[in-house]
Formats: C-alpha cells, sequence, structure tokens
C-alpha cells in the first residue's frame, strides 16, 4: 500500500533531525531516514502493528521505532501518517486531545 506522510509527520521528522543534529548533524540526516523508511514499511503489512489502546475506535494504529512512535491510520487508498513521536511525549494530548 502506498504511504503518505500527514503535514505534522512531515514537522515531526524535521523537529526529530533538528533535535539530533544539536550533536550530530550526520547522525540527525540518517536517522530521520531511517524513520521514513520505517514509516514506508508499515504499507507492506499495514496490520501488523497494534491499535492504540483505549483509542481503538479512533483507528489509530503504532508502530515502534527505537525511541520512537510512528502513528498511523489505513485508508481505502494507502496508510496514512499522522504523527512520529518520541515515546516519552504524551501522544495521547496532541493525537486525541479533542476527548
Amino acid at each position: 500500500m502506498r504511504v503518505v506522510f500527514s503535514d505534522e509527520a512531515k514537522a515531526d521528522l524535521e523537529e526529530i533531525g533538528d533535535h539530533i543534529a544539536r550533536d550530530s548533524p550526520l547522525r540527525a540526516l540518517s536517522f530521520t531516514r531511517e524513520l521514513r523508511a520505517k514509516a514506508k514499511q508499515i504499507g507492506d503489512m499495514p496490520r501488523a502493528f497494534p491499535l492504540v489502546p483505549r483509542y481503538e475506535y479512533r483507528n489509530v494504529r503504532r508502530r515502534p521505532y527505537r525511541d520512537y512512535l510512528i502513528f498511523y491510520r489505513i485508508a481505502d487508498d494507502g496508510i496514512f501518517v499522522v504523527h512520529i513521536l518520541h515515546s516519552a511525549r504524551d501522544y495521547e494530548a496532541l493525537l486525541f486531545s479533542e476527548e
């Protein structure tokens, strides 16, 4: 399936890269490429990763990679990456704040 990144997910990757670049610009580039590649691999097996607990009805799944979580939805025409966040962040407030 085709994988599409939301504007928020693109901004997340930029922010992650900027944060890592403070210590290592080369690692920032390679790590954001790794995150992007892991997100694209979701298209091969989109149901391999679980729905977010307590929010199953929102149809948001998450794939962990190192200390990060890739949040996505499965749509008829592909995979939609919603956000890519560090696992220590309060992702519930960012993803489900309207509840």
